[in-house]
């Protein structure tokens, strides 16, 4: 780290050298012109350094007018080059803010050859295509989401009417009824995940850690999404002993609830779930395994971004929100989130330290 800041110094002071050079060389310019120009005049007797008080003043008045015109005049002019890379910077950055998220900068030959301008450029192009991505996700989003939400809301409009025109056996409104029932909770759970992602983004602080036992907290976990695994005939292996856990008891649920429902999600029928828990001196790492189709690997870092999902086609339901929601979480316990995905098996492992670790105040 302390290399990289030497070098990142180095550029900086390359930069700032680079323009002073500039600076001082039209200041060197300036007076050559002004000291020829009063050569001429004197040569051409237009000026002579006389002995008497008023001769001295005007040849000062002279020497003060002219380095005035030939100062501003060459300052004009030499500023342009400079200045230029500045301009294109701001100009930039004025059309990614007015929404142009395809803005990319890019220096002319001269300024390019500076490594500290190709840093500029490196730094400003990665940012315009970050928030490009990010918008990109973000109309996707609101798109698919859209979709989703009004998709169980017409089917219980719909369900709801055929109830009510009366007319049916008993088994077809219970059918019904469970229809209405199932896409009931699966609108209340979108709206958690997007209640819950919002709360985790603003939260810098992590308040009521409490010590529990977080075997029980994940066997809770798979219990509780025993309606959705027991539907594909799933079965589970969970091996792993007791374990505590100091941290925040409902925001960790909210990791395994997102991972064991994810892990469900893809599975094929009849095939068998993982969780295993190993430990340090220091941490406790839950792995959470799954067969299925793996992740490609261009797609496994942007899981975990918001918005984003990896079935493009939208065939599995999901907002992608989840594993955003679970990364943010084990952030804020100071610990990570990674996920391994080949060979038909996908596993998700969260490391977690043991003991709460005070925040650190730099």
């Amino acid at each position: 780290m302390n290399r990289k800041n030497e070098q990142v110094r180095k550029k900086r002071f390359t930069l700032n050298l680079l323009f002073t050079l500039l600076i001082f060389l039209q200041l060197v310019l300036t007076m050559g012109l002004v000291i020829g120009v009063i050569a001429l005049l004197i040569q051409w007797d237009v000026l002579s350094f006389g002995t008497t008080k008023p001769e001295t003043n005007h040849l000062l008045l002279y020497i003060a007018v002219t380095s005035v015109i030939l100062g501003s005049l060459l300052s004009s002019i030499v500023s342009r080059q400079p200045l230029k890379p500045v301009n294109e910077v701001i100009n930039a950055m004025n059309r990614l803010a007015s929404g142009d998220f395809k803005t990319r900068l890019h220096f002319g030959s001269w300024f390019s050859r500076f490594s500290v301008a190709d840093e500029l450029s490196q730094s400003f192009n990665i940012m315009a295509e970050e928030l490009e991505n990010t918008e990109l996700l973000r109309s996707d989003f609101v798109n698919n989401f859209s979709h989703e939400f009004k998709t169980p809301i017409v089917s219980i409009a719909g369900f709801a009417s055929l109830l009510k025109r009366g007319n049916l056996t008993e088994e077809k409104k219970i059918e019904y009824i469970g229809v209405i029932e199932e896409e009931s909770m699966r609108l209340s759970a979108m709206a958690t995940n997007v209640l819950n992602l919002s709360k985790v983004e603003n939260q810098t602080i992590l308040r009521d850690v409490t010590t529990f036992n977080l075997s029980e907290q994940i066997r809770a976990c798979v219990l509780l999404l025993e309606s959705k695994w027991s539907k594909k005939n799933l079965e589970w292996n969970l091996d792993f002993e007791e374990y505590d856990i100091t941290a925040n008891e409902e925001l960790l649920k909210q990791i395994w609830i997102n991972l064991i429902d994810n892990a469900i999600k893809f599975s094929p029928e009849y095939g068998e779930l993982n969780i295993r828990i190993a430990q340090t001196d220091d941490t406790l790492s839950v792995s959470i395994v799954n067969p299925g189709a793996p992740i490609p690997g261009d797609k496994q870092e942007r899981i975990f971004q918001k918005f984003y999902q990896a079935d493009e086609s939208h065939a599995t339901e999901g907002n992608g929100i989840g594993l955003a929601v679970a990364k943010k979480v084990a952030e804020l316990h100071q610990g990570s989130i990674s996920v391994q995905s080949e060979a038909g098996k996908t596993a998700f492992t969260v490391t977690l330290p043991k003991e709460r670790i005070a925040p650190q105040i730099e």
